[in-house]
Parts: C-alpha cells; sequence; structure tokens
C-alpha cells in the first residue's frame, strides 16, 4: 500500500502534538519549517503521479471500504493539497518576521489548521469530511484571533457563530443521507443514491441541499457570505494569505459530492444541485464585485474578492460540462494564490503607511519605498483581476467558450448571453475596483510619511514576491495545467473507476461482509 496519501494528513497532527511539548518559539519554527517542507515534497511527488493518471485509495487501519476510514488521493485532491502546502510555506515565510510571536500557539494551530485543509481534500466518505471541516475551523478561530484586538474578537465571534449554524445542517443533512442508504462513503453513496426510490429520494434530495447550502457557506457565496470581508479583513497578513484556500474547501466538497454522489448516474437524484447553482453563483459574483467598488480598505477589497472568485467557480461547476469544470479547476490555483498576493500586500501597505492611514482607502500619507510596495500591488492587481500575462484570463476565456454551443458565437443566446454579460461585466467592475484602490494609495497622497511608518524591505516583500511568481509559474505552464485540468474534469464525470478502486481496495467478501457489487 502506497503510504503517501496519510503523510499530509498525519505529519501535521503529530508536529502540533510536539510544538505543545517544546514550546519554545525556535523549536516551532524549526518543526513547522520541517513539516511544511515535507508535506509540499509528498504532495508534489504525488502530483506527478497523479499528472499520468495514477489514483491511490488508503485504508487508515487497514479496513476496507465503506466499513472502514478511507483516504483517495487523485487529480482533484493532489492539486488541492498541494496548492495549500505551497500557502503554507507562504504563510511561514510572512509570520517569521515577527508575527507568530504576537500570541501563544500560532505554530500548532497552524499544523492544525493544515492537517484540516489536507483531510478535507483526501477524505473519501462523508462523516470525515465533517470531522475535517471542524478540525480546521477550530484551528481558523484562534488564528484569526492571534495578536489580539477587539476588530479580530468580533470577527472571530461571528465566525463561531456562523459555523455553528452550518455544522449544525452539515450534520442534519448527512444524518438523512446516512438514513436512508446506511453508509457515509462517498463511493458506496454514489452505489445506494441511485437505487433510491419513493420517500427515499425526498429524504436523499433534502439531505443533498442542505449540503449544498452549508458547502456554499463555507465557500461564502452570496447571499451566505457576508461574514467573509468581516473576518478575514482584520487577519493578519499570514493568516488571511492561508485563509485564501478555505473558502475553496467548499467548492471542493461541491464539485466532489454533486460529481461523485449525485452525477449522472444517480438515478431520480441525477444532477440534483445543479440547477441551484448557476443562477445564485452568478448574481453572487455579480454583487461581489459591485460591493469591490465600495472597498473600505484593501484588506475587505481583497476579502470581496475572494468572494468574486468562489463564485466564478461555481459558474463553471453548477454549467456540469466537461469544459466548464475543468475551466474552473484551471482557474481555482490562479485566484487562490493571486487572492494570498493581494493580502501580502495589503500587510506591506499598511506597515509602509503607518497604522493611522493603514491600507485604508483614503489620501493619507506616502507610504514608504512606493516603488517596491507599489510595483507589487500593480503585479497583484492584475493578477486578481485575471488580466495577462498572468493565466487568470485563460481560464476565464475557457469558461466562457465553454458556454458556446456547436454552432459557435452565431449561437450565443439565452442563458448563455446573461451569464457571459454578468462574466465580463463583473471583471469590469473588478478591474475599476482594483484600479480605484492602486490611485487612491499610490497617486494621492497627502504629505510626508507617517512617524510610525515601517520601512519594507526586500526581504519582508519575499513572500509576495514569490507568490507572484508562482502565479507566473503558473501562466508559463499554462499548457500543462490546462491537460491536467481536463483530465481532472474527465475524471469526475467518469466515476465508475474511483468508485471501483475504492470498494475494491482491500475487500475480503466473506459470509458476513457482503461484497460492496451487491449495490450495483
Amino acid at each position: 500500500m502506497n503510504h503517501a496519501p496519510i503523510v499530509p494528513v498525519i505529519l501535521p497532527a503529530l508536529v502540533a502534538a510536539l510544538m505543545l511539548i517544546d514550546r519554545r518559539i525556535g523549536s516551532q519554527r524549526a518543526l513547522a519549517w520541517l513539516s511544511a517542507v515535507l508535506v509540499a515534497g509528498c504532495a508534489a511527488w504525488m502530483l506527478t503521479l497523479a499528472a499520468d493518471g495514477w489514483r491511490s485509495v488508503y485504508l487508515v487501519g487497514n479496513w476496507p471500504a465503506p466499513w472502514g476510514i478511507v483516504l483517495v488521493a487523485d487529480r482533484l485532491s493532489v492539486l488541492m493539497v498541494m496548492l495549500t502546502s505551497l500557502l503554507a510555506l507562504i504563510t511561514l515565510a510572512t509570520a517569521q518576521s515577527g508575527w507568530d510571536r504576537r500570541g501563544e500557539h500560532f505554530h500548532p494551530l497552524m499544523q492544525i489548521q493544515l492537517m484540516g485543509l489536507n483531510g478535507a481534500f483526501l477524505t473519501g466518505d462523508l462523516f470525515n469530511l465533517f470531522v475535517f471541516f471542524e478540525a480546521l475551523l477550530i484551528a481558523s478561530y484562534g488564528l484569526l484571533v492571534h495578536g489580539d484586538g477587539s476588530e479580530r474578537i468580533r470577527a472571530g465571534l461571528t465566525t463561531v457563530t456562523l459555523n455553528l449554524v452550518g455544522s449544525a445542517l452539515f450534520l442534519i443533512g448527512a444524518s438523512l443521507l446516512y438514513g436512508v442508504t446506511g453508509t457515509l462513503n462517498f463511493a458506496d453513496l454514489a452505489l445506494r443514491v441511485a437505487q433510491l426510490d419513493g420517500a427515499g429520494v425526498t429524504l436523499a434530495h433534502t439531505g443533498a441541499l442542505l449540503l449544498l447550502t452549508v458547502f456554499c457557506l463555507k465557500a461564502a457565496i452570496l447571499p451566505l457570505g457576508f461574514w467573509l470581508p468581516g473576518t478575514y479583513g482584520p487577519a493578519g497578513p499570514a493568516v488571511a494569505a492561508l485563509f485564501a484556500v478555505m473558502t475553496k474547501v467548499g467548492i471542493y466538497a461541491v464539485l466532489r459530492l454533486f460529481t461523485l454522489v449525485f452525477g449522472a448516474s444517480a438515478g431520480a437524484l441525477a444532477e440534483v444541485a445543479f440547477p441551484w447553482i448557476v443562477a445564485p453563483a452568478a448574481a453572487g459574483y455579480l454583487l461581489a464585485m459591485v460591493c469591490a467598488l465600495a472597498g473600505t480598505d484593501l484588506r475587505k477589497l481583497a476579502s470581496v474578492l475572494v468572494m468574486a472568485s468562489a463564485a466564478f467557480l461555481l459558474i463553471g461547476i453548477g454549467r456540469a460540462s466537461e469544459a466548464s469544470i475543468a475551466a474552473a479547476v484551471y482557474y481555482l490555483p490562479h485566484t487562490t494564490l493571486s487572492a494570498a498576493a493581494l493580502f501580502l500586500v495589503a500587510g506591506l501597505v499598511a506597515r509602509s503607511r503607518g497604522e493611522r492611514a493603514g491600507d485604508r482607502l483614503l489620501t493619507g500619507p506616502a507610504p514608504l519605498r512606493p516603488a517596491l510596495v507599489g510595483g507589487l500591488f500593480f503585479l497583484s492587481a492584475i493578477a486578481v483581476a485575471g488580466m495577462p500575462p498572468f493565466g487568470g484570463f485563460i481560464g476565464k476565456a475557457m469558461l466562457l467558450l465553454s458556454m458556446l454551443p456547436d454552432d459557435g458565437l452565431q449561437g450565443v443566446v439565452g442563458t448563455i448571453s446573461w451569464l457571459w454579460f454578468i462574466i465580463l461585466a463583473g471583471s469590469l467592475l473588478g478591474l475599476i475596483a482594483l484600479a480605484r484602490a492602486g490611485s487612491t494609495l499610490f497617486w494621492k497622497s497627502d504629505g510626508p510619511p507617517a512617524p510610525d511608518a515601517g520601512s519594507v524591505s526586500w526581504r519582508d516583500a519575499l513572500p509576495a514576491t514569490i507568490t507572484l511568481a508562482l502565479i507566473a509559474a503558473l501562466a508559463i505552464g499554462s499548457a500543462p495545467l490546462q491537460r491536467y485540468a481536463q483530465a481532472t474534469a474527465q475524471d469526475l464525470l467518469q466515476t465508475d473507476a474511483l468508485i471501483d478502486d475504492v470498494l475494491t481496495t482491500g475487500a475480503r467478501p466473506g459470509p458476513h461482509q457482503p461484497s460492496p457489487q451487491t449495490f450495483r
């Protein structure tokens, strides 16, 4: 058995426990870097294998599915683990400048957060998805209030309250599915859901829509996403950069559950969620971009743009075609890294302008080293807006082209035309909001630098620079990434091979253990 899939989950958990024994900041930093580098190396190795079609089913405790805990490493889950690993390295580089000293347990909480994120991406059953959701959310509460401050405390209380509601709905939805199928393993659910009829269909339908609501709350899709700007905005730059991937957990859950369990082969429940996704996601995308025009500071502007990117991804998923899902998968790493870069740059802007002005979008003291900070903002703004030379525009073009009928542009009418309008209009509004922010911060400076302004060195700017370099690498490698995204979309829509792999790995049918094939 290949043990690589368990490494991104178990290693951060073990390192977090060691950090609670040795609380010296130097030891914690060393352990954090060791964990992050090892997990990133493991993720990169799995990504290389997955690009050639490799898939690994890991049986925790060697109990076969659907009775045991299963981890599944495939193209989509490995891509998300790799993305999380890169953000972990960037976060550590940012926090080491002194942010991790502003409160206790920063590094243990970050390791628990990484364990929860990686586990959510790799798990093969609904119950453990809930467990990992709770683990990453509990850690995120601690990271959010790291550094103290009343604004962070208020944001933490709001986040806790909303996520408790979401967790309750998650349990209700999962309970409904378990009640009518007797299983929570994704692969086993896919077989049993397809055979439901009568009242079972109604209950499963209700459970599916409850889970869709929970995942949209986690992904901060409007109108369920108003909590996000007030939560991500007060967070420190290092924490906000890591949080850029948290909304993608909800996106991932929608993509995984509603293609595998409620996909085209789910009988009466086939594609039950997709009719409910596109219109709310499109409205949320346009509304988020309108809200971006009213941004009061750079961190909250970045938060609103995170909401817009999640809605954009759901538009592609909701279209439910191979081309549209491939566009969403291609765009996902780009938009996540772009948001992280903008959060990091917002931290540099606030530091270089002083505490009074910070990163608020108003005239104030000139930033120190405006060429360095302004240049990083310009590049990150281009990346977030999805403009060339970065690759975000390729993802948007892929989604727009996926909506074309076979007869090309001549057939772009009806629902396709209004989606085109919303995507293009939203992109324009986002570009205007970022241009307004840049002109206010760097062209309308009023007076000399503030006395408490901190100098921004190249070392301080290194995490943002590395993030932008990664975004540029995605653009340079757009062709391989497109092929990877297309292969991922094919895997998501053609689920038989995954179901067989999960349910036959380690299976030993006997008189008291029915074969998984029973439910075909």
